[in-house]
């Protein structure tokens, strides 16, 4: 008999509320790094410091908010989620003073995590079902790669047309009233897709309706009790660190390869056109291989393109080596995202704690919320401009990926030989 799953149009919602809720705190920052750094007169640290402030109030939202996902359907607490978020992106227009923005970036870490994180995982691991978590996940993070490459797209065109001089002669008032209209932009587009879910992200499948009472210590015994789940912690946590190291690409693009800041938003966004090709990809293949083997195979793709910044051989007279090596990084660490949810339904996660079981793993596996920013902000800034900070950013990212190869490694041993 056929599997009854949500229909396209649920997943569709779900891959453009799972982007959309992320473009003000990381995605616009990623794209538009200089010129967040030069409007909101911030140096790296600074920035770095606001996305662990925001990794911190994560961290107790995976916790506790993992259980929500067990106990409610998912669309009413994603639309409030994408409602709650959008109304921070007006506080950010008025670029506050950075004690401001510390606590602005914790308000989005409770409402992108608390209602919305373990609801978007548990949702697509149902619309999977048993056969199809590499397609779902993959199609699910390409998605919203793709989401985010459109909106980092339309950001740049918005900031382009209102520039009204060449980025380099440009004045800081100008820059920053270009950028204010791209975040007024965002904020009103992340409304239009809250509305968009509450109204149409139907939960057609019994499964959904499979909710938990109410959450037991012995519950939380059961998730912590299998290795997948430890396993999966640490997979996660490298994984993320790679994912957040991307953020710095446009920085590398204007400080290394001497583009000026609309060049290097233009390499910022087709690193995000590099994220849906590689999920959708992923979301073809995965299932007709073993999934847990391909998990593997990202981590040591990502290994090898964090070698070739680390090195230095990349400068501005080698032109193609930089945009191969971005997409070797961007092969690794975006196949890596696609799959690293997929193999819960191989480590036998039940359904039913899914939800649970993901705020378990993504108190661990999110850290890099925490840490990550801080620690690639001081090896920049104690190098500023210079390419020897860079390297020594993308060494972290090697060595963080050697050791999520060797846990994945041993995940496909445990579960899928």
């Amino acid at each position: 008999m056929k599997e009854n799953k949500p229909s396209w149009l649920y997943l569709l919602l779900l891959i453009l509320s799972g982007e959309a809720i992320f473009i003000l705190p990381f995605v616009l920052p990623r794209i538009f790094r200089p010129t967040v750094l030069d409007v909101l007169e911030l140096d790296n640290v600074q920035l770095g410091l606001c996305f662990s402030v925001y990794g911190l109030v994560a961290m107790v939202s995976y916790l506790f908010g993992g259980p929500i996902a067990d106990k409610y359907q998912p669309r009413k607490l994603i639309a409030i989620a994408l409602w709650l978020t959008a109304l921070g992106g007006f506080v950010f227009a008025q670029y506050p003073k950075l004690y401001v923005l510390q606590l602005l970036y914790g308000w989005w870490g409770f409402t992108t995590i608390f209602l919305f994180w373990a609801p978007m995982i548990k949702a697509t691991r149902i619309w999977g079902g048993v056969e199809a978590q590499g397609k779902a996940f993959g199609f699910l993070d390409g998605g919203r790669g793709l989401t985010g490459a459109l909106f980092g797209l339309l950001g740049v065109i918005i900031f382009a047309f209102f520039l009204y001089e060449e980025p380099t002669t440009a004045s800081l008032e100008d820059r920053k009233q270009a950028f204010t209209y791209v975040i007024y932009s965002a904020s009103i587009i992340i409304i239009v897709v809250g509305i968009l879910v509450w109204l149409f992200m139907k939960s057609p499948v019994a499964q959904e309706k499979e909710v938990l009472e109410k959450i037991t210590w012995q519950q939380l015994k059961e998730v912590l009790k299998l290795p997948a789940v430890w396993l999966l912690m640490i997979i996660i946590l490298c994984g993320y660190v790679g994912y957040k190291i991307t953020d710095i690409i446009s920085q590398y693009a204007e400080e290394v390869m001497l583009y000026n800041q609309v060049e290097s938003a233009k390499v910022g966004t087709l690193l995000q056109f590099l994220r849906p090709t590689t999920g959708i990809l992923i979301g073809f293949f995965a299932d007709r291989f073993k999934i847990t083997w391909l998990l593997f195979l990202s981590f040591i793709i990502t290994f090898f393109g964090g070698i070739l910044f680390a090195t230095g051989i990349i400068s501005p007279s080698t032109t193609i080596l930089f945009f191969f090596s971005v997409i070797v990084i961007a092969a690794g660490v975006y196949a890596t995202r696609a799959l690293y949810f997929g193999v819960m339904q191989v480590g036998k996660i039940p359904l039913a704690l899914t939800g649970t079981a993901v705020g378990l793993i993504s108190l661990i596996g999110y850290t890099p919320d925490v840490f990550a920013g801080p620690a690639y902000g001081m090896l920049l800034d104690a190098h500023p401009g210079e390419e020897i900070g860079h390297q020594y950013v993308f060494l972290m990212l090697s060595a963080f990926a050697f050791i999520g190869a060797i846990a994945s490694l041993l995940y496909h041993r445990k579960y899928a030989v």
